[in-house]
């Protein structure tokens, strides 16, 4: 069952530099070909079993400990709340087709992030020192093949890791702000400087990153709740400029669509606009008492949001027509601020709002982001020279100008292995019970992990559903299948490099792959996968534990075996 409380205090235990028990009478139980080792973190949280196989554990987070209850909920906060909220409801009306299902929706949408949550925050107690989120839930679960799903998200993750939607459309909102209509290469430029800065702000400094990701965070709420309060003004009939503020709701489900195309449609966006709630589990090892702080403070922000998301809402369609909501190609809050403000300067105001909206979710998604690149196989785990994750944040800088710069300013795509994980918890429950290990110290209801295995399982099928105009009908500029199809697709080539690097390969070069951890610094570890001779394979087995430390009672040169002529 999932408790909402009572989190047990941690053992105590002395940890060695790579966050193993020495003390410990063996550190290495094995169920069949699985090994695992207890594991100790330094931010009070309880001991853990991972699986030899995954990146090792640092003793002490090289990040810090800076993210507190504040820089938590700022965090998941500051990533939902992008520029969804303001564009969104339009198409998700035109999907639903009435103003009562749309609500409905965006309830529902509370529902399965706060169930999804619930999977998130047991993976979290399970392995409360790991940092990085769904690449750690995914390795623990799903150990083998070896290295297989760590590969695969490792892949879709880097590859797919820019953010060239949001800063394309915080370029649109500056452009709106100063009223004049930008070229292609003016709207880059924008595009490519707005996410310069964001990256500065992270860059150097880890603390200061919190701090920036914070303020912006409370200008986003307050902005959320101005225009709450607005529309609850209005639904009462205090502002002349909106005569009729219930027509929206006599017959909130009149128009109510019955094709599956558009409601499903109409889901996946709202997923979209709480994709966020999961922000603060990629910094976990920079948490004190990370179960207890993230189970409160991520459910206050999940919370507070989609309060604010279903009030937001009741706002646009108290001021703004239904019809003219599905028609108007402008975004929903727009077309709310000027119905209760006028043009003008209302509207300018607006657009630097959500051009910092849009700002804040650049900064949300780069802290989170970049814990996730670092522990994809623990790449680039130095936190040199600035002692921040700067390999990370330099990729997705990268990647995100390559983004804005290569392809035309529009549609982008999104892929989640969710599904995958809500499955894989049974397999570490299971796991852990053969074990003897107790349960943890969170758990969820049983009920919101088949409700969220279901619901993505349902999102996962419907995107092959055609809509009701054919292939061309739906609401982006491609097929309408293009999403599943290149998801499909990255699966496949995952698959294909996966079978070749450590298959095909080491049979025809006579060698085996086996992992080394590798201490970087005072705090930064890692571990590489080497290329072992089969003719050394006995001696690397008999020196080395199942993490790949070198034994010491048994050390010898690993160069020698590592760098024998017959590789």
């Amino acid at each position: 069952m999932m408790s909402w409380r009572g989190i047990r205090r941690k053992r105590d235990v002395h940890v060695s530099a790579t966050g193993v028990d020495v003390d410990a009478p063996s550190d290495t139980v094995s169920e069949g070909s699985l090994k695992f080792t207890f594991e100790q973190g330094g931010n009070n949280s309880d001991p853990s079993y991972q699986e030899a196989s995954g990146a090792p554990v640092e003793r002490r987070s090289p990040l810090g400990y800076s993210a507190g209850p504040i820089a938590i909920i700022m965090l998941n906060l500051s990533k939902m709340v992008g520029t969804g909220i303001y564009s969104t409801p339009s198409s998700v009306l035109s999907g639903t087709g009435s103003v009562g299902l749309s609500l409905i929706f965006w309830a529902l949408g509370f529902f399965i992030s706060l169930a999804s949550l619930a999977v998130y925050l047991e993976y979290a107690a399970y392995f409360p020192n790991r940092s990085g989120s769904e690449v750690v839930y995914l390795e623990q679960a799903f150990p083998r093949p070896k290295y297989f799903f760590p590969t695969t998200f490792a892949v879709q993750t880097v590859v797919l890791s820019f953010s060239s939607s949001n800063a394309i459309v915080l370029a649109e909102y500056l452009f709106r702000v100063h009223g004049s209509s930008p070229s292609p290469w003016q709207l880059k430029g924008v595009a490519i400087g707005g996410y310069t800065v964001a990256f500065l702000l992270v860059v150097f400094h880890t603390r200061s990153s919190y701090w920036v990701s914070n303020g912006i965070g409370i200008v986003k709420l307050l902005t959320l709740i101005f225009v709450a309060i607005t529309g609850l003004v209005v639904l009462g009939g205090n502002v002349h400029r909106v005569p009729d503020p219930t027509a929206n709701f006599r017959d909130a489900f009149a128009g109510t669509l019955n094709s599956g195309y558009g409601p499903t449609n109409a889901l996946y966006k709202i997923v979209f606009s709480y994709s966020g709630y999961e922000n603060a589990f990629n910094v976990v090892n920079e948490v004190k008492n990370p179960v207890k702080t993230i189970r409160n403070n991520a459910t206050i922000a999940l919370l507070t949001v989609s309060v604010l998301y279903v009030l937001a809402n009741i706002a646009y369609f108290a001021a703004v027509p239904k019809e003219e909501l599905m028609e108007s190609s402008q975004v929903a809050a727009s077309l709310f601020f000027e119905k209760v403000f006028g043009s003008s300067g209302a509207a300018r105001g607006l657009s630097f709002l959500i051009a910092l909206s849009a700002f804040g979710n650049l900064v949300a998604v780069l802290i989170g982001q970049s814990r996730m690149i670092r522990e994809c196989g623990r790449f680039w785990a130095s936190t040199k020279p600035f002692g921040t994750p700067f390999g990370p944040y330099f990729v997705k800088w990268a990647l995100t100008l390559l983004m804005i710069l290569a392809p035309p300013a529009g549609d982008a795509f999104n892929f989640a292995f969710l599904f995958i994980m809500a499955v894989g918890l049974y397999l570490v429950r299971y796991r852990r019970k053969k074990l003897g290990v107790g349960r943890s110290s969170f758990r969820a209801w049983d009920v919101a992990l088949i409700f969220t295995i279901i619901v993505n399982l349902y999102l996962l099928v419907m995107p092959w559903y055609p809509p009701s105009d054919g292939a061309d009908g739906g609401d982006v500029s491609f097929w309408y299948a293009t999403y599943a199809a290149t998801g499909v697709g990255i699966l496949v080539f995952c698959a294909v490099y996966y079978w070749v690097w450590v298959y095909v390969l080491p049979r025809f070069g006579h060698y085996r792959m086996r992992q080394e951890a590798v201490i970087l610094g005072e705090d930064s570890v890692t571990h590489r996968l080497v290329k072992v001779p089969n003719d050394k394979l006995t001696e690397w087995d008999e020196t080395h534990d199942a993490v790949g430390r070198e034994l010491r009672s048994n050390a010898i040169n690993s160069d020698t075996i590592l760098t024998d002529p017959e590789k």
